[in-house]
């Protein structure tokens, strides 16, 4: 890995340019606008706090993704989670509890954590948890969902705390999301939007992206269903072959070029919306960004993980801090070495050398 490549330097751009692109999301939003505006200066403290770490040595990543439940009430087709035994349909026992992930939350705030993924299992399964990350107002946390929970009481959470924002998660029109969701999902999905919209509030959707849908997912007739529902955010995730039969549905680099260059046409055509696709384009990044060098994992039980796609761990949040967490033997070795940065067909560099992560694990 390229040892000086400038990690900080590129996080707080993208950082700054997420931000810029919600402050036009939601101008014609007085609410929205005026949390943006009051998340845009949080912001750029919790910048200045990573960038004074970084001269002593220490580098906070501005990203964390939390999966605060291992529990879901579907079972999507090629979902790599149940396929890792991370998701599962009984209630889960042991997990972080509320009082711990709040601890959780407000170690990040005082780091400079930005911005906390909540995911899951499906995360609004934890309705206690959701209400903790409402409290610290200096991170947005996008909450990846299916969608198939939104009830008054959510409603009225959103409305109160603007830091939280629901990112539903549709895979192209109904046909397409039923197959891969279950049926109905779609319906519920669309229910969910209009009840957003008629109350002005904020969401997001994700689009897990294939080398099929690839194009159906990035053109404007698709991207302009969602922003007539009041969508204000799209999240494009590279699909992650979990079989050796799915893993031609993994995108390539002439894929990941085609969908970076149609990201910014969009950026250009839909100024009123953001765009981000994940993990994008690592080139451009030094390498993939997992393992602290810009997020990692944390998952239902508290234990510290690379990424989702990469469940491995050998400390556990729930014993150590988060700045603990940063400094384990995996993520030290994972971020020295050249893994991070090495070629992979697509989706997911870890998952796809996880023989070598798990070699490192055991210490061979």
């Amino acid at each position: 890995m390229d040892q000086n490549f400038d990690i900080q330097a590129y996080m707080t751009r993208g950082v700054e340019k997420v931000v810029t692109d919600a402050l036009k999301a939601t101008v014609k939003n007085p609410k929205e606008s005026a949390f943006m505006l009051r998340f845009a200066a949080a912001s750029k403290s919790a910048s200045k706090k990573r960038a004074e770490a970084e001269k002593m040595g220490e580098h906070i990543p501005p990203f964390l993704i939390a999966s605060i439940t291992s529990k879901c009430n579907l079972h999507c087709a090629g979902c790599y989670s149940r396929c890792n035994h991370a998701t599962v349909d009984a209630e889960p026992v042991a997990q972080l509890t509320g009082e711990e992930w709040l601890r959780i939350f407000s170690e990040a705030d005082d780091l400079g954590v930005s911005f906390i993924l909540l995911a899951g299992g499906e995360p609004m399964l934890r309705r206690d948890i959701i209400e903790a990350a409402g409290q610290r107002q200096n991170i947005l946390f996008p909450i990846f969902t299916n969608g198939t929970f939104i009830d008054d009481r959510y409603l009225e959470l959103f409305d109160r705390c603007r830091n939280l924002i629901p990112i539903m998660s549709i895979e192209g029109n109904r046909e397409v999301t039923d197959a891969r969701r279950g049926k109905g999902v779609y319906d519920r999905l669309i229910s969910g939007m209009d009840a957003f919209q008629r109350r002005g509030l904020i969401f997001g959707s994700s689009v897990t992206v294939t080398t099929e849908n690839l194009k159906e997912v990035s053109s404007d007739s698709f991207i302009e269903s969602l922003a007539s529902r009041g969508c204000k955010a799209v999240i494009f995730v590279e699909f992650v072959p979990v079989t050796e039969e799915s893993t031609e549905l993994a995108p390539g680099d002439p894929e990941r070029e085609y969908l970076a260059g149609e990201i910014d046409r969009l950026r250009r055509d839909y100024p009123e919306m953001v765009f981000i696709s994940f993990p994008g384009d690592e080139k451009s990044s030094g390498g993939c960004l997992a393992a602290g060098r810009g997020f990692f994992h944390i998952n239902s039980h508290g234990g510290a993980e690379p990424c989702p796609f990469s469940p491995y761990s050998d400390i556990n949040i729930r014993d150590k801090g988060l700045k603990e967490a940063m400094h384990s033997r995996l993520f030290t070795v994972l971020r020295s070495g050249d893994l991070l940065s090495d070629d992979h067909n697509g989706g997911c560099v870890l998952y796809e050398k996880r023989e070598q992560v798990e070699a490192i694990l055991s210490g061979c």
